[in-house]
């Protein structure tokens, strides 16, 4: 099963999209400390933090903050 992960959103202008190119920044309307929602299809399933994982590792983990009751329907 596969569980998106969502940081946030843009709403650049499709002549901002035109525009990007490697190393181009599109910024969302969030910040790093903000929540994340974790998602199975379009169904919102719990809320988190982002976390580095180990010490310098550049990789990311998500630490449950809320979970959504989905039993009945997976």
């Amino acid at each position: 099963m596969e569980v998106t992960i969502s940081v946030g959103k843009a709403r650049p202008l499709v002549s901002e999209l035109v525009e990007l190119r490697r190393d181009s920044v599109l910024p969302l309307d969030s910040s790093v400390d903000d929540p994340v929602e974790l998602y199975i299809g379009d169904k919102l399933i719990a809320r988190g933090e982002l976390q580095e994982i180990g010490e310098s590792s550049g990789k990311l983990g998500v630490r449950l903050t809320e979970v959504a009751d989905i039993s009945n329907e997976i």
